[in-house]
């Protein structure tokens, strides 16, 4: 299933800030987002969600992801985590993080079995940029979490594999092996360990959980492809002067190469949706008796009157009076 790359921030992550006393306002300025999104308002796409934690780590340090996911407990955790504690083994508490993690971030979480051991790796669908250390290393920290919540003594990783360099209290707190400056964060299990049970586990209950969360997976909407993102903040953004490639990215949190090559890769470009969005909203103005052609000029963020009539004749072999008397 397709994730939607629109999400509201996790509230777990904002309490772990809070936990860390950390002012919301500075991490949100660091990564240059309103307000809204602290409050739940505004979502935001999987760049702009890595841009939050790259901010943390600018405040905290690289080791943002271990500190903040340590401050929480069941309580505050996604929906993914909250049923994964009332599973019956560690096997079937990862499933279902793994099933429901879309619920709270466009993450895929991969399991997979390699020689008697259960590999674990998150992975970006809808990322241009690679994962911040510190939000690679808060899931996998949620796990290990997890793993040491078994009844019958905690899960000890395998080994973890990790992008970041050698670090002093990441070591000590996964106490195992670890490689560093590995090509991706990966969490090592021990196969036998899934079968670990939790004393926490409650049928009932899971049942009901199962059964809310998968209604909510189901009524998830397929994502919005980019090219109708930026035709989204062209629209927004036309009355306020001319939208630019440059400013559409930054609301999008990647780079004007990524944005014009996945515009390719969707047939489009931001020049062709820039004149589509402005040829139908000429039309929508015209319609209005209380709009002269200056006026929408203007708001179509052109510089000029002679511009707009020249784009509106390449449009509809006319000029924009001539198509609003036709249309009387």
């Amino acid at each position: 299933m397709t994730t939607p790359d629109r999400i509201k921030v996790p509230e777990a992550f904002w309490v772990g800030v809070d936990r860390l006393n950390i002012g919301r306002t500075a991490i949100l300025r660091g990564a240059e987002l309103p307000l809204g999104v602290a409050t739940g308002e505004v979502p935001v796409t999987t760049e702009q969600f890595f841009a939050l934690w790259r901010a943390l780590e600018a405040v905290v340090g690289s080791e943002a992801g271990l500190r903040l996911s340590r401050t929480l407990d069941s309580s505050v955790m996604p929906p993914s985590f909250v049923v994964a504690h009332h599973a019956r083994t560690l096997g079937d508490a990862l499933e279902r993080v793994a099933r429901f993690k879309s619920l709270c971030a466009p993450e895929v979480l991969e399991i997979r079995g390699e020689g008697g051991q259960c590999v674990v790796e998150g992975r970006w669908p809808h990322a241009f940029s690679p994962t911040p250390t510190s939000l690679a290393e808060a899931t996998i920290t949620s796990l290990v979490e997890l793993g040491r919540a078994v009844s019958d003594g905690e899960v000890r990783p395998h080994r973890v594999e990790l992008r970041r360099a050698r670090n002093a209290e990441v070591a000590a707190y996964f106490d195992c092996p670890i490689a560093w400056e590995a090509e991706a964060d990966r969490l090592i299990l021990d196969a036998a360990d899934l079968e670990r049970p939790f004393g926490t586990y409650n049928a009932d209950l899971l049942a009901i959980l199962d059964q809310a969360l998968a209604g909510r997976l189901d009524a998830q909407t397929p994502a919005a492809s980019l090219s109708e993102q930026v035709r989204w903040l062209i629209r927004r953004s036309l009355t306020a002067g001319r939208p630019e490639l440059r400013s559409v990215a930054r609301e999008l949190a990647i780079s004007e190469r990524s944005l014009q090559r996945r515009l390719e890769e969707e047939g489009n470009s931001f020049q062709s949706l820039l004149s589509d969005i402005r040829h139908q909203l000429a039309l929508e103005h015209l319609r209005d008796p209380g709009l002269d052609v200056a006026e929408i000029a203007y708001l179509l963020g052109y510089d000029d009157q002679g511009s707009f009539y020249r784009a509106f004749q390449k449009w509809e072999g006319q000029t924009p009076a001539a198509w609003r008397g036709a249309e009387r």
